[in-house]
């Protein structure tokens, strides 16, 4: 029998009536990100999703990989399966994991009987297999609190499953089951994680991004480009909406005070935002926005830029300090890409003393002197859409 993946569940098994529509999901997300992988057979079965090879040209390393950047997996593990016999199962772990035996100092079996026709008991399995590899491999102690490799035995309805330790997937939720929302992509490293996090909890994505030429660069415009494609891996395919912003910060910039600039700005960017929502079915707005981190993202400043749009705003890193952002951000691919030095449209005409805590009303009145709708309308008119994928 060929070696295949073995996924496991997370919060998908505490759904009720509805956990089959998650699990339906989760295995068409899988298929789709495997399918440039080879031919895979993918089903599930008591809470795990077996990936099997069904050809000799399966990548199953790559495949291996791929499944745990798919949320809605717990954990993801390389498995040998073997006939339901204590002997099979004791010999299939001696090929398999010869290595890893011959380098351990101390080792444990693990057992997990699902089916239950099986003759022996999980503990009886475990004792069998755990004192015939003791014998067989001299350089190891049990240890069965502390132990250096731990051998895992899962008899189940079709095969016996042997492994090692299982690595951790990305949790969450499968992509599709928590709505639709639009995305707010700068080029820094707040964003990017925001839309990274949203994701997990299920949320397919729309980006947008500001774009302000000649103010902003070409190069910066290829950045958020990449950024968006770097995020596919975990996000999946999304559609990035580049909206031009020039004319719009040059009209603020002419007919309102210097300290108000980033906030009216920030309101102008949710209108857009919420435009694209509109049009393309999303429920909510993602930003990565983070709670006094700058002078645009005070309580009293948020509270301007919500004032403009009527979708609700999530914000995921909203309570997360720098250095917990840019761990994520490292993790998840897009830290080199963020740092890279292109000025995006938020450090375009930006105010030497910015108003922290902002006046709903005073904010209104000195974007009463704009054509706001006007410069929406033609923003939205010129948006260019890149679609992203694997």
């Amino acid at each position: 029998m060929n070696e295949i993946i073995l996924l496991k569940l997370g919060e998908v098994v505490l759904k009720g009536l509805n956990r089959r529509s998650f699990e339906d999901k989760l295995m068409s997300n899988i298929r789709r990100r495997l399918q440039h992988l080879g031919r895979f057979h993918v089903y599930s079965k008591q809470s795990t999703v077996y990936v099997e090879p069904q050809s000799e040209d399966c990548d199953l390393e790559a495949a291996d990989g791929a499944c745990r950047q798919i949320f809605g997996v717990i954990a993801v593990t390389r498995a040998k399966p073997c006939e339901k016999d204590k002997d099979a199962i004791l010999e299939c772990a001696k090929s398999y994991l010869d290595s890893e035996l011959r380098s351990a100092r101390s080792f444990k079996v693990e057992s997990k009987r699902a089916d239950k026709l099986f003759p022996m008991t999980s503990v009886e399995l475990s004792q069998y297999v755990g004192g015939m590899l003791h014998e067989a491999y001299p350089n190891l102690a049990v240890d069965v609190h502390n132990p250096e490799l731990c051998v895992h035995v899962e008899v189940r309805e079709k095969a016996a499953y042997v492994h090692g330790p299982s690595r951790p997937g990305a949790g969450g939720l499968p992509i599709g089951m928590g709505g639709k929302a639009v995305s707010l992509l700068s080029g820094g490293i707040d964003s990017p994680v925001s839309s990274f996090m949203i994701a997990k909890r299920g949320v397919q994505l729309e980006l947008v991004h500001f774009f302000s030429p000649p103010y902003t660069s070409q190069q910066a415009k290829e950045k958020v480009v990449e950024l968006a494609q770097e995020l596919t891996c975990w996000c999946g395919r999304m559609t990035l909406h580049i909206v031009p912003f020039t004319e719009i910060q040059e009209e603020i910039r002419r007919a309102c005070p210097e300290d108000h600039f980033t906030l009216i700005m920030r309101r102008f960017m949710m209108r857009l935002a919420e435009a694209v929502a509109r049009r393309t079915g999303c429920k909510a707005l993602v930003t990565g926005e983070c709670l006094g981190q700058v002078a645009s993202q005070t309580m009293d400043a948020l509270t301007v830029s919500d004032d403009a749009c009527h979708l609700p705003v999530l914000r995921p890193v909203i309570g997360m300090d720098k250095e917990e952002i840019v761990r994520i951000s490292r993790r998840i691919g897009t830290f080199d890409t963020s740092i890279l030095p292109y000025e995006d449209c938020c450090t375009v005409f930006t105010p030497r003393h910015p108003r922290t805590h902002p006046d709903l009303e005073e904010v209104r009145s000195y974007e009463a002197a704009l054509d706001v709708e006007g410069l929406v309308q033609r923003a939205m008119e010129g948006i260019e859409r890149v679609v992203v994928s694997l």
